[in-house]
């Protein structure tokens, strides 16, 4: 998460100073009108910024990840970024739009235009000059396409599957508002570093707006497969899913996620890989749980020699890190990532001690054996607390039952809040936040 805080600050703050070395949010003389020029530029520059650096997250770019730890803090940070660009347009849409307004209901009175002079203009900036009206109607419409369409990706109610297809028309939108920027922007700025910074921004966003209308994001790590086996636990409504991948698969390391698709209509699926990657097998293992409207109809919808396509691998909760021993928490369907690595781990043992704590409402005799032998064949101790046998899961319990925790590192798998709360607990006992990693699967 410092690493997502970190880039997202300093981002707004290096945009900010180019924009102060070109201009001023202080204009003399300061009136209504004066102020509101500036900061129509101002804004302008922040909103599209974030939003062209959204876009080029939405790339899923490979090579970033292991700078930002993970796609899953990536689309954090994309997220963070889209709800600054419509907080951002919002105060830009009211100072320019509605200021109209007011002057139209008489609550303001327009100043008086100088003559201005426009055969003193270059030729490249009389072109765009002559474009502003039609750049002002095209980017007040683009933003109510762009507002309507982040707020749906911000509503947990509205179905992933509709999400992944209105989310994907933000790319023809974007390019709307870069036509708008580019006819509206100051045009001294553009000979400045602001300038410069700006137009990279808008090239980078309008490749990433390219690929993404033409379907090409994560293209290249795509590989088709099929479905080899199905077991269903029903006690967890759980489904295990094998799926077979003949060629194109590059391996993965354990705690790494893919995107799957199983069904054209609704489109990729993120599920953690819950198995070792074994080139001679070639197989690859997902456990889910129906916990909405998609993984309740897996059960239904898979079936053995079902052709799939799985995009990835992505993530780095890979369990790479310095101390000598680990503590593994799950919570939740955040078992897979730990399953994968008790494979690893028992085809290549490691020299690390790991505990891991598992608690869970649902008995599954059959899926908590299974569970149990892994862990075995894995040399991981295995704290399992069953709801209303064990007791509750909390930073005291884990400190009681691993007492030199403050030389491990912590790795959870489960709900956010949960996971933040367990963080703090033990940051505050002097733990450093540095050795807890946590997963954030939200790709929305």
């Amino acid at each position: 998460m410092k690493n997502i805080k970190y880039t997202y600050l300093i981002f707004l703050v290096f945009l900010t100073a180019l924009w102060l070395a070109a201009d001023t949010l202080v204009p003399d003389p300061f009136t209504y009108f004066a102020f509101r020029s500036v900061f129509i530029q101002y804004s302008g520059v922040i909103a599209m910024g974030v939003m062209s650096l959204a876009m080029f997250l939405a790339m899923r770019p490979k090579w970033l990840e292991p700078h930002l730890k993970g796609l899953d803090k990536m689309y954090r940070l994309h997220k963070w970024l889209g709800i600054t660009a419509l907080v951002v347009a919002v105060l830009h849409w009211w100072w320019a739009q509605g200021t109209k307004w007011m002057v139209g209901w008489g609550w303001l009175e327009k100043p008086v235009r100088g003559s201005g002079g426009g055969s003193e203009l270059g030729l490249i900036e009389g072109a765009l000059r002559s474009q502003r009206g039609l750049a002002e109607s095209v980017g007040e419409w683009a933003f109510y396409g762009a507002a309507l369409l982040i707020v749906l990706a911000l509503v947990k109610r509205f179905p992933y599957h509709l999400f992944a297809k209105t989310h994907k028309l933000l790319a023809p939108v974007y390019l709307l508002l870069v036509f708008h920027t580019v006819i509206l922007t100051e045009f001294e700025y553009w000979t400045q570093p602001v300038g410069w910074v700006l137009a990279l921004m808008l090239t980078v966003g309008t490749v990433a707006a390219v690929y993404s209308i033409a379907g090409r994001i994560g293209s290249s790590r795509r590989v088709s497969g099929v479905v080899d086996s199905l077991t269903y636990y029903p006690a967890l409504r759980v489904l295990e899913t094998a799926v077979s991948l003949p060629k194109g698969w590059p391996g993965h390391a354990a705690g790494q996620f893919a995107f799957v698709t199983s069904d054209k209509k609704e489109g990729a699926h993120p599920y953690t890989i819950a198995s070792a990657w074994n080139p001679d097998d070639r197989h690859i293992v997902f456990i889910t749980k129906a916990l909405g409207d998609h993984t309740a109809r897996l059960r239904d919808r898979l079936k053995i020699g079902l052709p799939v396509e799985v995009e990835g691998p992505y993530g780095c909760f890979d369990f790479r890190d310095s101390p000598s021993r680990q503590i593994w928490v799950r919570a939740g369907i955040g078992i897979t990532p730990f399953i994968a690595r008790f494979k690893e781990l028992a085809a290549t043992p490691g020299m690390k001690e790991i505990d891991l704590f598992h608690p869970t409402a649902d008995f599954e005799p059959a899926a908590i054996e299974k569970l149990k032998a892994d862990a075995a064949a894995a040399g991981v101790r295995l704290h399992l607390l069953v709801s209303g046998q064990g007791g509750r899961l909390d930073g005291n319990a884990i400190r009681a039952a691993v007492p030199d925790w403050q030389s491990a590192s912590i790795w959870f798998c489960g709900p956010p809040g949960f996971g933040q709360s367990l963080r703090e607990d033990f940051v505050a006992n002097g733990f450093s936040p540095r050795h807890f990693h946590q997963e954030l699967f939200q790709m929305r």
